[in-house]
């Protein structure tokens, strides 16, 4: 009787973040077996980064039914570029300039290894387990650690451009000489609809507001925090929010007027806000998109969890690459 090849029921999926990397075995039905994270930000130079993560990886591959059952790697990580599987000049993180992630992780750990930035990754895992489910035509916005980043499905597929680069919303300009971006030009959307613009506006609307707000009196201003003012009736956060929402809003209208899709599904950190950001929004969006698609796109909030879901498409990425082995 001839032998068969064992059929590998696992992938590895990792998520690279600005100040953390999870990473997690994900097994064929999606269910995550087994999953730890350790902060990136322990590691300026990327080889160093590069060790730590296979030392990791391979330690939880042991630890969970071994190298043999593992078919591939897939990574989120923000500015990658799945064309070249390379980190290519990302604004938020340590390592500059063109990072050849894919190529250097393959070498180490003998396995397929797939990149892609962390709005492909998260429309991937929406439309396999999440929100975008059974959709052909839709756009994911994540909003998160200091960004905003997007990806276009077009009749099943991402539309990645030429260069691979397409979907970057959160650097279209929206105030000529406006708030400076980490990637260098001035008024870009995420500088004002990101978590860090959002506390840019509020410290603005504290500085010109003439009644006392709850603001003023807070530690730290962040998402949460200011979320909680609102809930308090306070009208100088709730003001905040406005403005955020508005311009989202109005950045959302012009992209989904170009591309004309069923649906935004919206990720991320900012939606810890909630109705305090999601009602202006809508309105600005309903206000702004073309007439022709007003009432006809529908604005949807995540339901999958803010720590599985980009692990989650890290996955679906891995099971979509041709598997190879140095050990075969």
């Amino acid at each position: 009787m001839e032998e068969t090849d064992q059929i590998k029921t696992r992938v590895v999926g990792i998520d690279i973040r600005e100040n953390r990397t999870t990473y997690a075995i994900v097994n064929i039905r999606g269910e995550i077996v087994a999953q730890d994270y350790f902060r990136t930000s322990d590691y300026a130079e990327i080889s160093e980064y590069i060790t730590a993560l296979t030392e990791r990886v391979l330690s939880l591959i042991e630890e969970n039914g071994g190298y043999e059952t593992i078919r591939s790697v897939g990574i989120s990580a923000p500015s990658a570029n799945f064309l070249t599987g390379c980190i290519e000049n990302a604004a938020n993180l340590k390592w500059k300039g063109v990072v050849p992630l894919a190529a250097m992780l393959q070498d180490r750990l003998g396995m397929a290894v797939a990149v892609a930035n962390d709005a492909h990754i998260t429309a991937l895992g929406e439309k396999a387990f999440g929100s975008a489910h059974g959709m052909k035509d839709f756009i994911v916005v994540s909003i998160s650690h200091g960004g905003l980043g997007s990806c276009i499905f077009t009749n099943g597929l991402p539309h990645l451009g030429f260069n691979g680069f397409a979907g970057e919303v959160g650097h279209t300009c929206v105030k000529i000489d406006g708030r400076p971006c980490g990637c260098g030009r001035k008024g870009c959307l995420e500088t004002y609809v990101s978590d860090k613009g959002l506390v840019i506006t509020a410290e603005e609307e504290i500085a010109k507001s003439n009644e006392p707000t709850l603001l003023s009196e807070l530690d730290e201003l962040n998402i949460r925090t200011i979320t909680e003012c609102c809930e308090k009736g306070d009208r100088v956060a709730i003001e905040t929010f406005q403005r955020v929402g508005y311009m989202l809003g109005v950045g959302l209208a012009n992209y989904a007027s170009v591309v004309n899709p069923e649906a935004i599904i919206l990720t991320g950190d900012m939606m810890q806000a909630g109705k305090w950001l999601l009602k202006p929004m809508r309105s600005a969006f309903e206000e702004h998109v073309f007439h022709n698609i007003r009432g006809k796109v529908r604005l949807l909030v995540s339901i999958l969890k803010e720590g599985e879901r980009d692990v989650l498409g890290a996955s679906a990425l891995a099971w979509d690459v041709k598997e190879y082995s140095l050990f075969k």
